[in-house]
C-alpha cells in the first residue's frame, strides 16, 4: 500500500495502516537518532518518544514533505528540547554547588558575615532580591517569579549572576587559607 494512502487510514485511526507507516519508518529514524544522538539507548527512548507524538499529531501531517521528514522534525525537536533541559539542570546543579560553598564559607566564617552583608549591599535589588528569596528562604523560581513579577528566565537569570557577582566580590574562588589551613593575612 503507498504511503499517502497508510497515513490517510492513520488519520481515520486506522491502527494496522500506522503499524506498517512505523513498520516501515522505525528503523531510518533509529539509525539516525543515534547518530545525533551518538548514543543507541537514548536514540530508542527518542524514536519511541516520536512515534507516540506522530499518533497524537498524526492529523496535523499535511503532506507537503515526505512522512519520514516529519518524523525527523519531531525527533529532532525533542532531542533539542532534551539538550536545553539537560543543560538548565546542569546550570541549577552548578549554581547549587556554587551557592552551597557560599553558605558553607559563610557558616564557618561567622566573623566574615558583615563582608557577605556588604557584597550582597553591591547588588542591585534586582538581583539581590531573587537571591534572598531563593537561597535564604528557599522559595522555587517559579514562586520568585511571581512574587517580583518577571518571568521564570530572568529570575534564574538574577541568581546566577548575581552569586556569579558574589563569589567574586568575596574572591571565593580564591585559596584563603595557607597551607597549614590557617588564614592568610
Amino acid at each position: 500500500m503507498e504511503e499517502r494512502e497508510l497515513i490517510k487510514r492513520a488519520k481515520k485511526g486506522d491502527h494496522a495502516a500506522f503499524a506498517l507507516l512505523f513498520k516501515e519508518n522505525y528503523p531510518f529514524l533509529v539509525k539516525y537518532l543515534i547518530k545525533v544522538t551518538m548514543n543507541h539507548h537514548q536514540a530508542e527512548e527518542l524514536a519511541q518518544h516520536t512515534m507516540a507524538k506522530c499518533v497524537e499529531k498524526i492529523h496535523q501531517f499535511n503532506g507537503k514533505s515526505k512522512f519520514s521528514s516529519w518524523l525527523i522534525t519531531i525527533a529532532t525537536n525533542r532531542y533539542v528540547d532534551l539538550q536545553r533541559e539537560k543543560k538548565r539542570e546542569e546550570n541549577r546543579q552548578q549554581e547549587e554547588a556554587s551557592f552551597r560553598k557560599l553558605k558553607w564559607d559563610v557558616h564557618s566564617r561567622q566573623e566574615e558575615w558583615s563582608e557577605v552583608l556588604e557584597a550582597l549591599s553591591t547588588l542591585n535589588e534586582e538581583t539581590r532580591l531573587p537571591i534572598i528569596l531563593k537561597h535564604y528562604y528557599g522559595y522555587s523560581y517559579d514562586e520568585i517569579g511571581q512574587m517580583v513579577g518577571v518571568p521564570l528566565g530572568t529570575v534564574k537569570s538574577r541568581v546566577h549572576n548575581g552569586i556569579t557577582r558574589l563569589r567574586e566580590e568575596l574572591k571565593l574562588d580564591e585559596q584563603k587559607t595557607s597551607a597549614n589551613g590557617r588564614p592568610r593575612s
